[in-house]
Parts: structure tokens; C-alpha cells; sequence
């Protein structure tokens, strides 16, 4: 194998994919990229079995081949390269060299036919096409919300609830659940699938807005996800999520009114001063007013703030987890956020106002705490 290319541009592709390279495994090889020369065109591959990221770029080729090389050392040396052309060729059975104006070094590989294979989804599967921009939108929404739960795998990851109107994004731990929905996305008919919030990140920091559209290829084990000339699969969440719908609470009739950003440092502030294991914070509703209060009572330290609001309801004092109210204001990217109650015990709805223009878009539910 021998090709010339940019070392920048190889640099790119490499950082790339090597996202999905493991922080440890027990297979040396998966901390190799396979790269797969055809013509002109160099394919470079990343893989933990469980997501595989994959990409091609376009280079000068002198001999095709495969090889499988190590991918903290070529990252390393290209990030201390300045951009230039660089050639890489195979030197004997188990060695390559990379060339460069002034130098060159000398490393190993592994043959191609030792790197795992990689398993794509069926050609048949179902697909849709999502613009790169709401499907990183709908991630950043969502996938602060997700689990670390052993026992029920399906909250790990985020929901895809495709319907033929609009597509929505789900995630939930239980204690906060957070629905991104767009109607950029529509299928022709009903369909789901469960991506683990690993890949999710990983498909996040991957996209960019300008890559246009996404294909979306999923059948009920695995997914793959294309943009440009790259692609990732990874292998989907199996289980049963839950009915999300059935818990968004509807006809509240206490409704709160603010600037969210005002709100959050209000809340970030107070809760410096709140019990280190539950994280609460009380809010005290009245009218045009909000009183924010967190205690320690082993520490004895506590602090309050009031707030003007536009508040209409009954009187109401209600407790949250300040870190899970936090996560869900911190996320919301509006100027004025409603919260809605219907009491003290049931779960507040929480949405950008109506005047927003995405006003729709988003909405976030979080369970009460118990006030003593």
C-alpha cells in the first residue's frame, strides 16, 4: 500500500473516527484504524463493536492495500506536523513508514483480515432523512436527560418516536423527561428505535450543520447514520420505552412566567446553600412574585431570594432538586420560560414561551420533592 495526501486533511479524517476508538478493550486491534486504499479513495475505520465510525477521503494512490495502524501514535504524530504533503507506504509484512519533507518514522500494523468485522444493517431496513442541524439540536435537547440504569437499559438512551406528521425526541432518568419534537423529520409510516446516549454524543460531536442532510438506516438491532462521506453504526438499545406521552401533564392551572435566565442564576445561587444529598430547593408562588429558598440544616446555613414574575394561580409552595431544574433551564436555549403546576405533588410542565418562535419544539417535565 502507498498513497500521498494532505496531512491535515488525514489528520481530520483520523480525529474523526477515532472517537470511537476504545479508552480500553481487550483486543489490541480495536486501538487501530483499518484504513482500506481503493484508487483514490482511502477508507478509514474506527470501532469498539458496539459503534463503528467510518469515513472516506480522497488521496494520491500509488499501490492499493489494508492495513490496520495504531491510532494514538498516527494522531499524535500528525497533530505535530505542520500541514504538507505526507506519504505513507507499506515497508514489509508488519511495518509502514510515513514521509514527510524533512523526515520520517517507522511503525507496525496489523494485517487488514485481523480487524474485526463490521456488522451493517440490513439493506432493506427502514429510512428517513433528518437535516444535520435538527438532529444535533434534537441530541443537545435531550440527551442531558438520559439514565445510568443497569436495570432498565431503554432509559440509557434516547427515543426516536418517528410519525408521519413529525418525529420526536425522548429522554428521560425519572425524575426529568425531556421532548424535542421537529417536523422537518417525517416517515412514511410509523417507526422507533432506542440510541444509546454514548453514540448519541458521539454523532453529536461528529455532525456538523453544514453536512446538509442525515440517512437513516435502522432495523431492530443496530442503526447507521450517513452524512457526506462519513458514516456511523452502532448497535441500538433493545427494549420498551415507556408511554411518554401518558405523563405529560396536561390543564395546569398555576402558571409561572420568567426570564430564564434571570431564574437560573437565581436558582444556582440559592442552591449553594442546599442539603448536598437532596439538592433542594423550595419555590414559593404568589402572585407576581417568586421566593426561591434552600437550607442546610446540619451546616446551618440557607439562603432566599425573591423574584418578580408574572404568576397566575393559587398561592403554591413546591419542591425541586435544584441540579435536575438546573440541567433542564441551563439546556433550554429561549428568553422566557413558563413553568406550569397543577400542584404541589404532581409534576411541573416546563416549556419556552409562547411568543417563542420554537416555542413547540421543546418541553421538559420534572417531579416534584416533597416539602416538610
Amino acid at each position: 500500500m502507498e498513497f500521498n495526501v494532505s496531512s491535515a486533511e488525514l489528520l481530520k479524517a483520523m480525529t474523526d473516527v477515532a472517537k470511537a476508538v476504545p479508552a480500553k478493550t481487550s483486543l489490541p486491534i480495536l486501538e487501530y484504524l483499518l484504513f482500506v486504499l481503493k484508487g483514490d479513495k482511502l477508507e478509514i475505520t474506527a470501532s469498539d463493536q458496539e459503534l463503528t465510525l467510518r469515513t472516506v477521503i480522497d488521496v494520491d494512490s500509488k499501490e492499493d492495500g489494508s492495513i490496520a495502524a495504531p491510532a494514538g501514535q498516527l494522531i499524535a504524530l500528525f497533530k505535530a506536523l505542520p500541514d504538507q504533503p505526507v506519504t505513507i507506504r507499506t515497508t514489509g509484512e508488519s511495518s509502514f513508514e510515513c514521509v514527510w519533507s524533512n523526515g520520517n518514522s517507522s511503525l507496525p500494523f496489523f494485517p487488514a483480515a485481523d480487524y474485526p468485522e463490521i456488522k451493517n444493517v440490513s439493506d432493506d431496513a427502514p429510512s428517513l432523512t433528518i437535516p444535520a442541524e435538527s438532529l444535533i439540536e434534537g441530541i443537545s435537547s435531550t440527551v442531558y436527560a438520559t439514565a445510568d440504569d443497569e436495570m432498565r437499559p431503554a432509559m440509557n438512551g434516547i427515543f426516536f418516536d418517528i410519525a408521519p406528521e413529525s418525529t420526536t425526541l425522548v429522554a428521560s432518568d425519572s425524575h426529568k423527561l425531556i421532548c424535542y419534537t421537529t417536523a422537518d423529520v417525517k416517515a412514511a409510516e410509523a417507526a422507533s428505535f432506542i440510541l444509546h446516549k454514548k453514540a448519541a454524543a458521539v454523532l453529536r460531536s461528529t455532525l456538523s450543520k453544514e453536512d446538509g442532510d442525515v440517512l437513516v438506516k435502522f432495523d431492530s438491532t443496530g442503526a447507521a447514520f450517513t452524512f457526506g462521506e462519513t458514516v456511523m453504526i452502532c448497535r441500538l438499545v433493545v427494549g420498551k420505552y415507556p408511554k411518554y406521552r401518558d405523563v405529560i401533564p396536561q390543564n395546569n392551572s398555576n402558571v409561572l412566567r420568567i426570564d430564564r435566565e434571570q431564574l437560573l442564576a437565581t436558582v444556582r445561587r440559592v442552591s449553594v446553600f442546599a442539603n448536598k444529598a437532596s439538592n433542594h430547593i423550595k419555590f414559593d408562588l404568589k402572585d407576581g412574585q417568586i421566593e426561591l429558598t434552600a437550607q442546610d440544616l446540619g451546616f446551618a446555613i440557607a439562603a432566599y431570594e425573591k423574584l418578580p414574575c408574572d404568576y397566575s394561580g393559587d398561592d403554591l409552595t413546591i419542591g425541586f432538586k435544584s441540579s435536575f431544574l438546573v440541567d433542564i433551564l441551563a439546556n433550554m436555549n429561549c428568553q422566557t420560560i413558563v413553568l406550569k403546576f397543577a400542584d404541589a405533588r404532581r409534576a411541573a410542565l416546563i416549556v419556552p414561551s409562547e411568543e417563542e418562535a420554537d416555542s413547540e419544539k421543546v418541553c421538559g417535565i420534572l417531579m416534584p420533592i416533597m416539602v416538610s
